[in-house]
């Protein structure tokens, strides 16, 4: 059980960023989650594999600079 005075569980931050990048290939790309309903089922797949894979990549690189950071830190 928890107590009252405990903090409430924070959303998944790795996550919140993901959507983030999608949205922001989409948005680059002259879409956003809305639009992409408009078009047919195959673009619809092929746009969010790309963007996915672009979250995916820019996800690493963050995940990379963190790492050498902290070694940084600990040096």
């Amino acid at each position: 059980m928890r107590g009252d005075s405990d903090p409430e569980p924070r959303p998944d931050q790795t996550a919140e960023l993901e959507r983030a990048l999608i949205a922001e290939f989409l948005e680059n790309h002259g879409h956003t989650l809305h639009s992409l309903q408009a078009l047919p089922e195959a673009e619809q797949q092929e746009l969010m594999r790309e963007a996915s894979l672009h979250a995916s990549m820019r996800l690493t690189e963050v995940e990379s600079r963190a790492r050498y950071v902290d070694d940084l830190h600990q040096k």
